[in-house]
């Protein structure tokens, strides 16, 4: 039985591991994709919104097909998809193709993810163990990964169709080894309905979600400006924010299981607010290298754990099948990326950037409260 949970257990990280090699990869090279076809900023970002479209448009449609077909077939099928868009991705001669490949590229990307946390999700109801939040750390670890890659490979001018042909193969290849040892458990993932409208809990964990990744979508896109435009440091450590911010990600997922299993979810999650809103708190107070490198540091710990814990609680619901279930509460989630960002922006218009990371602040807030919404 140890031998065999191992086996599945390293088969899921495998999956979570190419889903971020993948994502992390032609992260680090859209640079190069927007200079091949020479896009202005307004036609890049309109390409990109494609991607993001169809991450969240395929949500609700994934966690369909994993109550119907299983999260072992629709994972394998998904990745094996997204490595060969991720082939033809260099190939794009215009933006309509460019757009089109992104957007079923986000498509198979958001299906792998409801998988890949589905498939966590039965892990976590066989062993009795909290999982999520290390493979998510896995994520995050094979996101490094890529990036690393790609900066090889632009330091040493490698065309993007033969390093994007190495990532593929890998992914292709480890997907194709991976599907005999996933979980096939029609009896704990094709229970419920497919599609219906979240309960209050459900609900609730959606707003948990959503406050978490506006915060982390504002993290993402804006930390860089801030340690540029507010903390105002040298050119050369612009970067260290978010580096700083990622690493506490990652460091706090692969370490956080057994956290959770001594206090519970819902103190977690509190927790998890709690650092958020002390670091955000800190950053803006006191805008220096050392309190906002500490304070982003508290941030990445406090939003580490918020998103695999609350998709591990969805896949319990008793209203919806478990795919579906982690699918409406995503998506709820993902509305939260595609509004912390501009909102940021518009802010910062109006009252300076250092201010209009206070939106963070009050994100915490909103965890902390929904979380103690949660049954103990």
């Amino acid at each position: 039985m140890m031998s065999m949970m191992k086996e599945k257990n390293l088969a899921i990280s495998s999956m979570f591991f190419m889903l971020g090699l993948c994502f992390g990869s032609l992260s680090s090279r859209m640079a190069t994709i927007k200079g091949g076809l020479a896009l202005s900023d307004g036609v890049f970002g309109s390409v990109l919104f494609a991607m993001s479209a169809g991450v969240v448009l395929s949500l609700p449609i994934s966690g369909w097909a994993i109550a119907k077909l299983g999260s072992r077939v629709v994972g394998v099928a998904a990745i094996l998809i997204n490595a060969m868009l991720l082939l033809l991705v260099p190939f794009a001669a215009t933006v309509p193709q460019l757009a089109a490949l992104l957007f079923f590229s986000g498509f198979a990307y958001s299906a792998v993810n409801v998988s890949n946390n589905m498939q966590a999700s039965i892990a976590e109801a066989v062993s009795g163990k909290t999982r999520l939040p290390f493979f998510h750390g896995i994520w995050g670890v094979a996101g490094f990964v890529g990036a690393g890659i790609g900066a090889l490979m632009i330091g040493r001018d490698v065309a993007l169709p033969l390093h994007f042909v190495g990532i593929a193969a890998v992914a292709l290849i480890s997907a194709l080894l991976c599907r005999r040892a996933l979980f096939d458990k029609p009896e704990l993932e094709q229970t419920g309905r497919a599609f219906a409208i979240p309960d209050r809990s459900l609900f609730n964990y959606g707003l948990i979600v959503f406050c978490s990744m506006a915060c982390e979508g504002i993290m993402y896109d804006w930390s860089v400006v801030y340690f540029q435009d507010v903390v105002s440091v040298d050119r050369k450590y612009i970067g260290l924010g978010f580096t700083v911010f990622m690493a506490a990600m990652t460091i706090g997922r692969l370490m956080l299981n057994r956290f959770v299993d001594r206090i519970g979810v819902r103190r977690t999650l509190q927790w998890g607010g709690m650092l958020t809103f002390i670091g955000m708190t800190l950053t803006t107070w006191l805008p220096g290298l050392v309190t906002s490198i500490i304070g982003f540091f508290l941030v990445g710990l406090g939003i580490c754990a918020i998103i695999p814990l609350v998709a591990g609680a969805a896949a319990r619901s008793s209203s919806m099948a478990p795919s579906a279930a982690i699918a409406a509460v995503l998506t709820i989630g993902f509305l939260g990326t595609l509004i912390g960002p501009p909102l940021i922006g518009f802010l910062s218009e109006t009252f300076g950037l250092r201010y209009a990371f206070l939106v963070c602040v009050a994100l915490s807030l909103g965890v902390i409260y929904r979380a103690g919404k949660i049954p103990q």
